[in-house]
């Protein structure tokens, strides 16, 4: 008996630990994408803030708002739950909607929806100019480039408003290159 329970627990362990959603890395602290923006909004360094404003991922949380959203809710099974509260649709439609309150900044925002940080993970140490411009520190400091594992955490058949997705597609469309930066 004992045997076998020391084979099962390691497995039974694994099957938990990976059932389990994902979480971002609070080692660092969330900005808000409004903090993003101070130093990525030129033409000139490619208005990365102005890509990511136009996008559908600035306008997650809003959707959440609406009452299409509370239809898909309903349909879901989540019923009675108001979707923009609802953790399991503002974990696709927030950044950061699950770190603790002492992880967000002063200029971090709910609303802002699916923000920089999603992709690039939470900004407070990688955030400055010195370490932004050194691309070991700004790593060192939290600084991460997006994977197609972060973007299928949500776009996945889990979602009750899936559609096919190709990474390599959707990747080009919110592509916001610094042309400044070879």
């Amino acid at each position: 008996m004992k045997r076998l329970t020391g084979s099962l627990l390691p497995a039974i362990t694994l099957v938990f630990l990976l059932s389990l959603p994902a979480r971002a890395d609070y080692n660092h602290n969330f900005t808000g994408a409004s903090k993003c923006r101070v130093c990525h909004m030129s033409a000139k360094k490619g208005d990365q803030f102005g890509v990511w404003k136009a996008s559908k991922h600035a306008q997650a949380y809003q959707v959440l708002t609406t009452p299409e959203a509370k239809a898909v809710a309903e349909k879901a099974g989540q019923g009675g739950k108001n979707p923009a509260e609802n953790p399991a649709c503002i974990k696709c439609h927030i950044t950061g909607w699950d770190a603790p309150a002492a992880k967000l900044g002063a200029k971090y925002d709910k609303t802002e929806g699916v923000g920089c940080e999603s992709c690039h993970g939470p900004g407070e140490d990688y955030s400055p100019i010195k370490v932004m411009k050194d691309k070991a520190l700004a790593t060192a400091a939290g600084m991460t480039l997006p994977k197609k594992e972060d973007c299928t955490k949500c776009h996945n058949s889990q979602s009750p408003t899936y559609k096919a997705f190709d990474y390599d597609t959707f990747f080009k469309k919110i592509a916001h290159d610094n042309p400044e930066t070879p």
